[in-house]
């Protein structure tokens, strides 16, 4: 069975990690399951691509598309170009994409015109928001892929709707979740942490990048005076993405309590999240490891394709209410937040149940 593996920004990389890994350990049990890794090059910041290879334990891709930089379009035409090229030089029997970024989408496209299988991973995730372009990613390659890995009852559900046949949904739980188990134990200190006389469960952590949050410099301070104005000098410290950072130098403002840092690596990131007090957010990604680490989560969204985070963990959707922000980080200074639990299935183990279940159709190929 030959498997072309495609990764193509941040959030990808940790969730092909343990799958291959897993795909390593069932040859070693004398299973035979080549796989081919393709990095379309969507994240091309050393910053926010190639640490992760190193720190995951992911090998070097057999191949880079170098296709990043360009608008919505001229990305996902670039990778469409060059998946193909790549699809009909090394053709696998299956194509097996994850998340929902750019490359998903397109080079699931890709294949599929080439008659080649695809299996989408965190498969049937729904928010219900046509503005997010990963929303578009997700509907497009859910409605062509050949089988189905999801993390939830939720996705399940989703999936059906659409007139899915269910033997092509598999809930196996969430591959995110198999990276955090496998790397707390050697989750780093960052090097500033002591610099910036940072304490454990004495700090907020801060991440924003969705562009209807940063795009206009108005709301982006808004949000910031409303977190600051409500941690009553708690330290935040603010893990500022690229395209954040454009805007957010414009605004040249000045906050006593806020600590403005580069994006981590993910054992330094995780390292942040473990122990801070809580986190103000509007990733998708990180309310799912917040709710395995029981930190309390702010969504600063109006919708989730997580919703399980909010069900059963300790997310809590914020929308653009400042109040309801200010009520909420109250209530987690207070230590007061409520308790989550961890949804089935995300118990670590979810990549090897994903490559039986590929074994299973497959060994034949």
């Amino acid at each position: 069975m030959k498997i072309t593996i495609v990764a193509g920004a941040r959030p990808n990389f940790m969730k092909i990690a343990p799958i291959i890994k897993a795909i390593i350990r069932h040859n070693g049990e004398g299973n035979s399951i080549s796989y081919r890794l393709v990095h379309t090059g969507q994240h091309y910041d050393k910053a926010m691509s190639g640490d992760f290879f190193e720190q995951l334990g992911i090998p070097d891709p057999d191949a880079n598309l170098e296709c990043g930089g360009g608008t919505q379009a001229e990305q996902t035409a670039a990778i469409m170009v060059k998946i193909e090229k790549e699809l009909l030089a090394h053709k696998p029997d299956l194509v097996l994409v994850v998340g929902d970024v750019t490359s998903t989408m397109a080079c699931t496209i890709t294949a599929k015109k080439l008659c080649i299988d695809v299996v989408h991973v965190e498969a049937g995730i729904r928010s219900g928001d046509m503005t997010m372009p990963e929303e578009i990613n997700r509907m497009v390659t859910d409605s062509i892929c050949d089988h189905f890995f999801t993390t939830s009852e939720i996705a399940n559900h989703n999936l059906l709707a659409q007139q899915i046949d269910e033997k092509r949904i598999h809930y196996v739980g969430n591959t995110m979740i198999d990276t955090l188990y496998g790397n707390l134990e050697k989750i780093r200190k960052p090097f500033f942490f002591d610099e910036k006389q940072l304490k454990t469960n004495d700090y907020f952590m801060l991440t924003l990048h969705r562009p209807s949050n940063v795009d206009d410099p108005v709301k982006l301070k808004s949000i910031l005076d409303a977190v600051i104005g409500s941690t009553k000098s708690v330290p935040v410290v603010f893990a500022v993405h690229p395209r954040t950072k454009i805007i957010l130098n414009q605004l040249d403002v000045v906050y006593d309590s806020l600590q403005l840092i580069d994006p981590q690596g993910y054992l330094e990131f995780i390292y942040l999240i473990k122990n801070c007090k809580g986190i103000i957010t509007d990733s998708g990604g990180i309310t799912e490891e917040a709710t395995v680490l029981n930190i309390p989560c702010l969504t600063l969204r109006n919708s989730t394709e997580r919703p399980e985070t909010i069900t059963l963990g300790t997310n809590e959707l914020i929308g653009d209410d400042m109040v309801k922000l200010q009520d909420c980080l109250s209530l987690i200074l207070e230590n007061k937040w409520k308790k989550g639990s961890i949804p089935l299935y995300w118990d670590g183990k979810t990549s090897e149940r994903i490559i039986e279940i590929l074994f299973r159709l497959y060994e034949h190929k």
